[in-house]
């Protein structure tokens, strides 16, 4: 990855040696695109070049002009413009580089990129909290832009690329783009994708501290857990859209030990080769609510184009004042004979 860095700071150097002059967020952004793979991927790199280069551009027209978004000319798929809309019906935001310059993974039916930079304001704060945010693009093998979301903070690139062979590596970077997808859904409160996402007979856990008096008066804290199933959850769920006017829901990647050693993020179940463990810390802040812990979500991939999760909890992340243990942190053994 320190080489990917060094290329792409040769090439925003050359050109600038050009004379290419910093421009305005309103006009256009030039796109680079790194392959991992060979040249045959070349013109079809041209292409999500053009077509990122072109929605990046009206982006940030929309956001300069303060006006809705006109994706009618885009090559993108009608999920991909779907999901984008709702995206810009919950925040402001634009691309504040001139030149974008990033890696594209080719998974042979698909394409993705990571990390495109992005400035984002929530509709209903002041314009001044502008907040740093990457965006994940996902293209069809013809070049069309077939998904946009916001990223993760999952550490994909340096820490995968020195671990596992290639087929570790591209179903790890799948499964967190599906994280990625499915974070997405609740800051635009798309309560049909989660919906969807969740197995029938999916078991959520929810935990919350609670607090007990000694008989000396000092309190004594402990994490009591709450079982939900699926239609408990949404039911719950869309209720908590209703009262937050906006959500803004964040993942971080636990890393390869744990934050004190353990289960590794993604783990892939011993019982069934399609199951996946994955294990996150997640911020959340909306307009009457916010908190911090750790997601597990526990993914069936048995279906590769419809993954499903039959298991989602979470615990806080601070206990009595104290971090929760790292043994006491849901991975997938806890779950692998339920």
């Amino acid at each position: 990855m320190k080489v990917m860095k060094h290329i792409k700071l040769l090439f925003l150097y050359a050109l600038l040696l050009c004379g290419t002059a910093i421009v305005g967020r309103a006009q256009g952004i030039r796109v680079s695109l790194l392959p991992d793979m060979a040249q045959k991927d070349a013109p079809v790199i041209r292409t999500m070049e053009q077509n990122l280069s072109n929605l990046l551009t009206e982006i940030n027209r929309a956001a300069d002009r303060k006006a809705t978004l006109d994706l009618r000319s885009q090559t993108m798929s009608q999920f991909a413009k779907d999901g984008l809309l709702m995206l810009w019906a919950n925040a402001s935001f634009y691309c504040d580089e001139p030149f974008v310059v990033e890696r594209v993974w080719n998974f042979g039916d698909s394409y993705m990129v990571r990390h495109v930079p992005m400035l984002l304001t929530p509709r209903e704060t002041d314009a001044s909290a502008e907040k740093y945010q990457e965006v994940v693009v996902e293209f069809s093998p013809d070049g069309t832009i077939s998904d946009f979301m916001f990223s993760s903070d999952l550490e994909i690139g340096e820490s995968m690329e020195h671990g596992g062979d290639a087929v570790d590596l591209e179903r790890k970077m799948i499964i967190l783009s599906y994280c990625d997808r499915f974070r997405t859904a609740y800051n635009t409160k798309d309560l049909d994708f989660i919906r969807k996402v969740f197995s029938e007979d999916a078991l959520i856990i929810t935990g919350s501290v609670v607090s007990t008096k000694l008989y000396d008066g000092k309190p004594l804290t402990s994490v009591k857990y709450r079982k939900q199933n699926k239609e408990q959850y949404i039911a719950n769920l869309e209720r908590c859209f209703k009262a937050n006017q906006w959500i803004n829901v964040k993942f971080y990647e636990i890393g390869a030990g744990g934050e004190k050693g353990g289960m590794p993020s993604v783990t892939r179940s011993t019982e069934n080769p399609n199951f996946y463990g994955v294990r996150l810390r997640q911020e959340w802040k909306s307009a009457n609510y916010s908190d911090n812990g750790y997601i597990f979500l526990l993914w069936d991939f048995t279906d590769e184009e419809a993954p499903v999760i039959h298991v989602r909890t979470w615990q806080p992340a601070i206990v009595g004042g104290e971090p929760l243990p790292g043994e006491e942190i849901f991975s997938l053994s806890d779950f692998e004979n339920r």
